[in-house]
Order: structure tokens, then C-alpha cells, then sequence
């Protein structure tokens, strides 16, 4: 017996017409399926999304009453002072800058540049070097710093509201 030439060529198109029709259909259930996770998780369920309408003005409500001032920033020049002799002349060079809450508290440290530098100098040339070499000892003497500035500049007058001291330059030598 002879092959019949036209059923040999008829079963390979219909081999491949089924692969064609198969990854076809693969394709768009993949294109489907990530059209859906996109869609899922850039738009959550609806309960996530009533959630976050309710925490929304929550939040906002919240900074309103609160009426927090923006933060402000006041550089202090260097400092340069001797330290107490431990192991012969030590000398610590400080630059800092103080945190403080609005433009009124920049504006009255400024106005007392003075008695800022005055505390602070008196406060550093009685530290020790080793009492400031650590990281401990410096969080310590940026405490110190900022309770020495806090001090009303005037009789009977407000504590200054200085929120940080934040070095900017620390060298013992």
C-alpha cells in the first residue's frame, strides 16, 4: 500500500493549527491575568479603599490641631576653648547648629548671640577630654548645650524652645 500524500500534509496543519489555537489562547489568559493583578493591587478591594477615606481626615484633623511650627535652624560660629588638662594642653573646636521652633525663637537667639556664646563657652571650658570623646559624652554635652541656651535670657521671661543641638564640627586635639 501505498501513504496517501494528501493525509500526510492534511495531520501536520492540524498538529500546528492546535498549537497555534493553544498559545493563543495562553497568551491572552497571561495578558488577562496580569491586566487583573494590575488592576487589584494599583486599585485594592473597595474595603481597603473605604479604609483609607476614613483614616485620611483623621490624619489631617490631627495636624491641624496640633499647629505644629515648622522647624528652624540657627548656625553658631565655632568655638574654640581649652579643655581641662588631663595629659597636657587639650583644646576642643565645636560648631553647631541649634534647632529651634519658628522664626520668632531665630530671631531672639539671634537678638542674644551674646549670652548664647557666653553659656556655651563657659559650659566647654569646663568639660574634659575624656569626658566628650564618646559618642555618649558628646549626646551628653549636646544636652547640656541645649538646657544652657533654654535658660530665659531675661528675668521672669520664657525658656527659649530650642528642640536640638546638632554638631556640625567636633575636634579634640
Amino acid at each position: 500500500m501505498k501513504a496517501d500524500p494528501k493525509a500526510a500534509d492534511a495531520a501536520p496543519a492540524a498538529g500546528s493549527k492546535k498549537k497555534l489555537m493553544i498559545m493563543a489562547i495562553a497568551g491572552v489568559l497571561v495578558l488577562g491575568g496580569g491586566a487583573g493583578a494590575g488592576w487589584f493591587f494599583l486599585h485594592g478591594s473597595g474595603d481597603a479603599d473605604a479604609a483609607h477615606a476614613e483614616e485620611a481626615p483623621a490624619k489631617k484633623k490631627k495636624k491641624k490641631d496640633k499647629e505644629h511650627v515648622k522647624a528652624e535652624y540657627v548656625p553658631i560660629e565655632a568655638f574654640t576653648v581649652n579643655l581641662q588638662p588631663e595629659n597636657g594642653d587639650q583644646y576642643l573646636q565645636v560648631q553647631f547648629t541649634l534647632q529651634v521652633e519658628g522664626p520668632e525663637q531665630v530671631t531672639l537667639i539671634k537678638d542674644n548671640m551674646a549670652k548664647v556664646r557666653s553659656r556655651v563657652l563657659l559650659l566647654l571650658s569646663g568639660k574634659k577630654a575624656s569626658e566628650i570623646n564618646t559618642v555618649e559624652g558628646k549626646q551628653q554635652l549636646a544636652g547640656e548645650i541645649k538646657a544652657a541656651v533654654q535658660v530665659p535670657f531675661d528675668e521672669g521671661g520664657d525658656e527659649q524652645d530650642v528642640s536640638d543641638v546638632l554638631f556640625t564640627s567636633f575636634i579634640i586635639q
